[in-house]
């Protein structure tokens, strides 16, 4: 027999073709009827939010499809709003028990909800007709949760143990240091779980990032923003210093209620004065993640991904989209959101083996002899 030879791999880069000013039209609405419905059109506004992004994300020169449909939304939110509801009348109503019933029922019910909202996300996305499932089971994904009982463990055993043992100090410095491991820990099972387990007609994601790399990043992002913290303390100290020096003379004849405001302006401003500083950590830390990520998965053999994403350039969009919603009130925000989103998606290339067409037909194909019978068999157009 004669060697057919291996069709050749294309590369097609992801396109957003959006913009600030169009998503800013879709965020106002979606704001407004929030704030006048009390909350309630928020299942709607997620609906409206994701469609345009998902309209607007060309794949291989077809754009993705949202088709969730929009009572199975309003049911999670209700659910959601009446388990804080009940949490919330426990803690006012001073029932500490009940309290604590409901966290642990949270901590038990996190594994559950977010498999739930990824076979609802991933079912309810279409690319070309094709659908995408997440075929992981509960068993996979309570096991990939063993951080989440972890961090509970670790905490308890924190207010439990005697100074004798440990000193309180040493006990919750310890705490913080394991619970940042499992928080790692979990965002990598979260992640390999989700690429692993998800698929598109008949081809299943591959993943190939190790734990070592999630820390590393982390450890990186953890160095950055220690740095970044000194240099926004030598400088607010400077800063503070000189205000102070330059009001001394006002400050003799304020009354005690003007201390206070000051006292709690100065609390406000360093508030935010920390929360600028773990800025550019978390930037990078979300960078260095999306092209761990990005460079190293793929669907079965026909695609791989690859992401150009900067990391340097991606926190400078960050830190400048901050300052122009804190500058902005907030109205700068739907232009700093598509910014980041058209940032990450322009920079991810979809490398498939053979034409578009081949592609198409031979998931589409795949998708007739699996994709129905297992959504009905799993429930992935179900969520909690």
């Amino acid at each position: 027999m004669e060697h057919q030879p291996s069709p050749a791999v294309t590369p097609h880069p992801i396109e957003f073709t959006g913009s600030g000013g169009e998503y800013f039209r879709v965020w106002i609405v979606n704001l407004l009827l929030t704030i006048v419905t009390l909350s309630l059109y928020t299942p709607w506004a997620r609906r409206r939010t994701a469609q345009y992004f998902y309209g607007h994300t060309q794949v291989v020169g077809s754009p993705l499809e949202f088709v969730a449909e929009q009572r199975r939304m309003v049911f999670g939110f209700l659910i959601f709003v009446a388990l804080y509801a009940a949490y919330e009348l426990a803690v006012q109503t001073g029932q500490d028990l009940a309290a604590a019933l409901l966290i642990f029922g949270f901590a038990l019910l996190t594994p559950f909800l977010w498999g739930s909202a990824m076979r609802f996300r991933l079912g309810a996305t279409r690319w070309r007709g094709i659908r995408l499932a997440f075929t992981a089971s509960w068993k996979e994904v309570y096991l990939a949760s063993w951080p989440v009982f972890a961090i509970a463990a670790v905490w308890t055993g924190a207010a439990i143990a005697t100074d004798a043992l440990l000193p309180a100090q040493a006990r919750t410095a310890l705490a913080l240091v394991l619970t940042l491991l499992c928080v790692i820990r979990l965002e990598f099972n979260y992640k390999r779980l989700l690429v692993a387990r998800a698929r598109i007609g008949g081809q299943a994601g591959r993943w190939k990032p190790a734990y070592g790399d999630f820390v590393k990043v982390w450890l990186a992002a953890a160095g950055i923003f220690v740095l970044t913290l000194l240099g926004v303390a030598v400088a607010g100290s400077v800063v503070t210093g000189g205000i102070v020096y330059l009001a001394r003379d006002l400050m003799r004849g304020t009354s005690v209620p003007g201390m206070i405001l000051l006292g709690v302006l100065f609390f406000a401003a360093a508030v935010l004065m920390l929360m600028l500083a773990s800025l550019p950590a978390r930037a990078y830390r979300e960078a260095r993640v999306f092209q761990l990520v990005w460079n190293n998965v793929g669907f079965g053999h026909i695609a791989r991904t690859r992401t150009s994403l900067r990391t340097g350039a991606y926190v400078a969009l960050r830190v400048k989209n901050v300052l122009l919603s804190l500058l902005t009130l907030g109205f700068y925000r739907p232009f700093a959101i598509a910014s980041e989103y058209a940032a990450k998606a322009g920079s991810v290339t979809l490398h498939v083996k053979g034409s578009p067409e081949q592609l198409v037909g031979e998931l589409a194909r795949q998708q007739g002899a699996f994709g129905d019978a297992a959504a009905d068999a799993l429930g992935l157009d179900l969520i909690g």
